[in-house]
């Protein structure tokens, strides 16, 4: 489709401006063209199933490089505020964030394993609800 590659080459500005532009003209036009962007997945809305699972190993990424980073130089880990209800808060505070973290780890791969059990499941049914062939005759 050369209009939707013209399009992909302006960016998103032209997608958003066609849409309105077919809400204007004909809203069941402008409702078609939104449909399109999100489910082709121009718009980011579309079919991204891994989009979440992506975001969250991003940021362990990035917690992970902050908390090394802060351990390098001493900030959490080994400073103190002069404060010591301030500094005993701050270990429960990121104690817990840690052990939450953790377990939302053991809850997504126990997701992942419901999922893909469940998926397995599905095929295992399908495969034994088709027709066997009829063995060849020795």
């Amino acid at each position: 489709m050369p209009i939707a590659a013209k399009l992909d080459e302006m960016g998103r500005g032209a997608w958003i401006a066609l849409t309105i532009l077919g809400f204007l003209v004909w809203w069941p036009l402008g409702l078609f063209v939104l449909m399109y962007s999100m489910w082709s997945g121009r718009m980011m809305c579309g079919r991204g199933s891994d989009r979440w699972e992506q975001k969250m190993m991003r940021l362990q990424e990035k917690m992970d490089r902050l908390r090394a980073r802060m351990e390098g130089r001493g900030g959490w880990t080994g400073s103190s505020s002069g404060n010591r209800a301030f500094d005993e808060y701050r270990e429960e505070t990121l104690r817990r964030l840690e052990e939450e973290q953790r377990e939302f780890k053991v809850f997504l791969d126990k997701l992942r394993f419901a999922k893909d059990k469940a998926e397995f499941d599905q095929f295992m049914a399908e495969r034994r609800q088709r027709p066997q062939p009829d063995a060849p005759a020795a």
